[in-house]
């Protein structure tokens, strides 16, 4: 059954729920990244050269988003058939086996296996955790509940900073990385299933968890890839800006060396902050679509003076990088909408794949970029590249259905 409306604001967003999906998406994001903040140290520790660190980390990386793609899929149809707390429990077990076996690793062949398989359980965290936390809250609290979730689990990407800087080894860190991992599947226990799922359960004259069904309606199409261009720019930020920031310091002449760790790590504190003001804008304007058509206006301008600005200091850049965070802080809000957009019966696949294919699409931006690289250098290569994620933003912004406060009881026929 939903949450009794008796309870207050506060116990709504601190319900258990709601502090668990955090946790867990906390979990998912301190591995997600710790491979971007790794990668240099990693695969020189492995003997890699300088130029193979470049080729062999984008070709690792890829894989691992490549997992994300696939396992979105998987979890998302899970979710909707089994269950949100089957994906919950699921994903998190099969990304804390990977990511302590990546502590292991002494080649560049299993390590890329292991990002594999760690993208497939990273996978369902983000998805089932924010379609849980919008079918037991109010739906006027929706937003404000989803920003929690992201805004408190962004900032694994700064806990797996400061682990390796504290360990100074990869491998500790993966290894807290899996710990961390079983530690949360005990919290599990205590989270119960969303009532509106669990209305639909026994139905079994209702379709679930079809994800081909997301492209048999025109109308559904349009809805499922445009949120997915919504949130392309978030990635073409953390993707390629920050992950490649070392190559754009030595572009712009800056002295000191950039490190892509730190930057992830800047960039991921802005947007934690980012995720947690983007629910309040929200519900300020009584819009999804207003609050994430300025966040993406402010994402341009970052990432306009992050390739053109010249910024001629390491601190500059990272601190580039912080605020260009905090104007992808839409992120926990485009998931959001994913998730309202679709019925009861299809939100978990949704919600799932949604956000994966985002990632996902960073295979052909860094394909892309190293293409045009020996051409255009690498500051108009990323632009050419960030031009085409926020053509395709903006278009899709601006021409979906709005979703606030829109009830989430119903199916998709």
């Amino acid at each position: 059954m939903n949450q009794p409306t008796s309870k207050t604001t506060y116990q709504h967003l601190f319900s258990i729920p709601v502090v668990v999906a955090a946790l867990g998406y906390f979990v998912d994001i301190y591995d997600l990244l710790l491979f971007g903040i790794v990668r240099v140290p990693s695969l020189k520790d492995l003997g890699l050269s300088k130029e193979a660190v470049g080729i062999i980390g984008k070709d690792i990386l890829n894989w691992q988003m490549g997992g994300l793609l696939i396992g979105g899929i998987l979890w998302g149809v899970l979710g909707d058939k089994k269950g949100r707390l089957s994906v919950l429990f699921g994903s998190i077990l099969t990304y804390s086996i990977a990511n302590i076996g990546c502590g292991f690793v002494q080649d560049t062949n299993t390590y890329a296996i292991l990002r594999f398989i760690a993208g497939i359980g990273l996978a369902g965290e983000l998805g089932a955790g924010i379609t849980l936390v919008s079918e037991v809250l109010p739906k006027e609290l929706r937003a404000i509940g989803s920003s929690l979730v992201a805004g408190i689990g962004l900032f694994g990407a700064v806990v797996a900073y400061f682990t390796v800087e504290l360990f100074g080894s990869w491998r500790y860190a993966y290894f807290v990385g899996g710990g961390l991992g079983f530690v949360l599947l005990l919290l599990r226990i205590s989270v119960f299933e969303s009532g509106m799922f669990e209305n639909i359960k026994q139905n079994t004259s209702v379709k679930k968890g079809n994800f081909f069904a997301l492209f048999t309606n025109a109308n559904r199409l349009s809805r499922y890839l445009k949120c997915i261009a919504i949130g392309m720019p978030t990635w073409f930020v953390i993707g390629v800006l920050a992950t490649f920031a070392n190559e754009f310091g030595e572009k712009l002449g800056i002295a000191e060396e950039i490190k892509p760790g730190k930057a992830i790590m800047f960039c991921y504190v802005g947007l934690a902050i980012g995720d947690l003001a983007s629910g309040f804008i929200s519900q300020a304007l009584q819009s999804r679509k207003k609050a994430v058509a300025i966040l993406l206006l402010l994402t341009l301008v970052c990432s306009l003076i992050f390739l053109f600005g010249n910024i001629s200091t390491a601190t500059g850049l990272y601190n580039v990088c912080m605020l260009a965070g905090f104007s992808v802080g839409y992120w926990a809000m485009f998931v959001t909408i994913g998730a309202e957009q679709f019925g009861t019966n299809l939100r978990a696949t949704a919600a799932t794949t949604i956000p994966n294919m985002v990632r996902g699409t960073v295979i052909g931006m860094t394909m892309l970029y190293t293409e045009l690289k020996p051409s255009l250098d690498v500051l108009y290569a990323a632009a050419v590249v960030g031009g085409i994620c926020f053509v395709l933003a903006f278009f899709s912004i601006l021409t979906i259905p709005e979703t606030h406060s829109k009830d989430l009881d119903y199916l998709e026929e």
